[in-house]
């Protein structure tokens, strides 16, 4: 029986989203495949980590893409971005706290493509006069991480309705990176 690996980094990323610490052997389980099954075609724990930032990164990559960022006003554009970004959310959640992804030399150049293109979008807002320009851009990007990946948690953890998530990510953010008009 061939295994499916996009199905198995599927469910590898479902598992160690809601536990981080799952090993081998439980995303074998859980993938429906032997342990050695799954090492031959992850040599191990390093290995799968990798092959799930490379699929959260390209199913990131396609929720910016629909998400037209260059259509419209910032904010709007934001908001698109966190709609296309929630079915992937809890993926980032885990990426974006497994430190071995952020050491050394190999980190991979997909992280820096995003980063450029959320920077992007919020550095048009500050031209624009929608976005504060005390906070930057780099900054900003890193916010928005936060809350997507901790929302994707707090929704996992039943403390938030799955249905408010667009919502509460989107509003959190803009309501503290928008200028402020003083009158």
């Amino acid at each position: 029986m061939a295994m499916d690996r996009d199905q198995v980094l599927r469910t590898a990323a479902a598992l160690l989203s809601r536990k981080a610490t799952a090993t081998m052997d439980e995303v074998a389980k859980a993938a429906g495949i032997g342990r050695a099954t799954l090492h031959r075609h992850f040599a191990g724990r390093d290995a799968l980590v990798r092959a799930l930032e490379d699929l959260g990164i390209r199913e990131f990559e396609v929720a910016f893409d629909k998400a037209r960022l260059d259509e419209g006003t910032a904010p709007d554009a934001l908001r698109r971005l966190v709609a296309e970004s929630e079915p992937n959310a809890p993926l980032l959640a885990f990426l974006v706290t497994e430190n071995q992804l952020f050491e050394g030399d190999q980190v991979n150049e997909g992280w820096a493509r995003l980063d450029a293109r959320v920077s992007a979008l919020f550095r048009r807002g500050q031209q624009e006069g929608d976005i504060r320009i005390d906070l930057s851009p780099a900054w900003l990007t890193e916010a928005l991480y936060g809350l997507v990946g901790s929302c994707a948690w707090a929704v996992m953890d039943g403390r938030v309705a799955a249905k408010d998530f667009q919502h509460m990510v989107a509003e959190l953010l803009l309501g503290g990176a928008r200028r402020s008009v003083e009158k």
